[in-house]
């Protein structure tokens, strides 16, 4: 069986950034590695350099995203809610099924001030993959630091659709007024 040959350095990390680029889909570290053939280790190295140079990569549940320029007639509106960890698929569900993303989730914690994680969700198969990320490592919502309250930045094409997610929520109890 005959090894693969290590792509180096910069090449690997134009490489990177055009299949960043070209795909519709988060690439996980674990793909990177594969295709270059070095350790996943060296492929979040190289994903910093990148974003040391203002390339616009997000890491998100899925994998690694580029940010293309949204279309023009994209609406952003930031909410605040409180759930139990328990609640979370719900909330999200709730959030996408109305055909918003979830771009992100943040608290305010007593010592590291604001904390902003990438979630970037928008339909509920990426909703089952992030929350089965989240149990598979046994880790915890940011939620769980603030006893359940948290914000999230929505996203989505229409106003009527940020507003249809935010009276879904509203409707569960999860929206803080």
């Amino acid at each position: 069986m005959k090894k693969e040959k290590k792509i180096l350095g910069e090449e690997r990390r134009k490489l990177i950034l055009q299949w960043l680029k070209e795909s519709n889909r988060p690439i996980t570290g674990a793909e990177l590695s594969n295709k270059t053939n070095v350790s996943r280790q060296v492929i979040v190295q190289d994903i910093s350099l990148l974003k040391a140079r203002n390339e616009p990569i997000i890491a998100t549940s899925q994998g690694y995203l580029y940010l293309s320029t949204p279309p023009a007639e994209t609406y952003t509106r930031v909410i605040a809610c409180c759930h139990t960890p328990e609640q979370t698929k719900e909330e999200l569900y709730r959030i996408v099924d109305h055909g918003v993303t979830v771009k992100d989730v943040k608290i305010e914690h007593p010592v590291y001030g604001d904390l902003t994680a990438s979630i970037m969700v928008s339909n509920r198969l990426e909703v089952d993959q992030f929350i089965r990320k989240i149990e598979e490592t046994k880790s915890a919502y940011l939620l769980q630091l603030t006893g359940g309250t948290h914000l999230h930045t929505l996203e989505a094409d229409s106003i009527a659709k940020l507003d249809a997610a935010c009276e879904a929520l509203e409707k569960a109890g999860f929206l803080i007024e």
